[in-house]
């Protein structure tokens, strides 16, 4: 299956919270989207392996994705050595998507900024016709996306540009909502962690607010880049 846009994360969540507006944007545009999770977040201070699986279905279902993957990565643990980037290569190769998005380039977390860099090196380790892969017995084709975006995390990280995601936002939450395990719940009885508390939550959609005022727009998800943005004309700029 092609896609339009592969988006990776280090764990399931952080897509939805990085880039789940403008995910749900881009599938009401036609796009086909997917989404790879590196692993499978059992280090988590709360829920299960089990839990999260649960609601990383459910989280897909919400935002319309046409595939998930998890690629069981050891969490806290992976590196960007040749055995993590050929996983993520014959992902790229399997689905020769036009647009990858990962992780933030640093982050709180020490797996979002490996994340990052695995994917984006991946990717351009995936355009090189020496590097053979196979899958399900089949020669793969070389393919590299024609462009990487990162996703804004814990971190303010000054976004080089942003999306609109004003008519999204509530999909992003209800997205987010589904890793219910994880986040602000008054009633829970598991341990508190730096994401469960309403102040974490209550930040993630006024940072798509702030985000959104600077532009003028009600919401908006940031990006940063690996190389030089471009425009066909002054007029596509909002």
């Amino acid at each position: 299956m092609k896609l339009d846009i592969l988006a990776f994360g280090a764990h399931p969540d952080d897509v939805e919270l990085g880039c789940g507006g403008t995910i749900a944007k881009e599938i009401s545009l036609g796009k086909k989207v997917g989404i790879v999770d590196l692993t499978r977040g059992e280090l988590g201070t709360r829920g299960s392996v089990e839990i999260r699986n649960s609601e990383s279905e459910i989280a897909s279902q919400i935002l319309g994705v046409s595939v998930r993957e998890n690629l069981d990565m050891r969490d806290g643990f992976f590196i960007n050595d040749e055995e993590h980037q050929m996983k993520i290569i014959q992902m790229i190769r399997k689905f020769q998507p036009e647009i990858v998005l990962c992780n933030a380039i640093a982050d709180r977390h020490i797996d979002h900024g490996k994340g990052s860099k695995l994917v984006s090196d991946a990717c351009f380790l995936s355009g090189l016709r020496m590097i053979e892969t196979s899958l399900n017995g089949e020669k793969q084709e070389v393919w590299r996306p024609k462009v990487v975006y990162h996703y804004i995390q814990w971190k303010n990280i000054e976004p080089d540009f942003v999306v609109d995601i004003s008519q999204f936002i509530d999909v992003k939450m209800e997205s987010i909502l589904a890793y219910s395990s994880q986040f602000y719940d008054p009633n829970s009885k598991e341990p508190e962690s730096p994401i469960s508390s309403k102040n974490f939550l209550d930040s993630v959609k006024y940072r798509a607010q702030d985000f959104g005022r600077i532009v003028g727009t009600s919401y908006a998800e940031g990006f940063t880049v690996e190389r030089y943005l471009a425009v066909n004309s002054l007029g596509n700029l909002i």
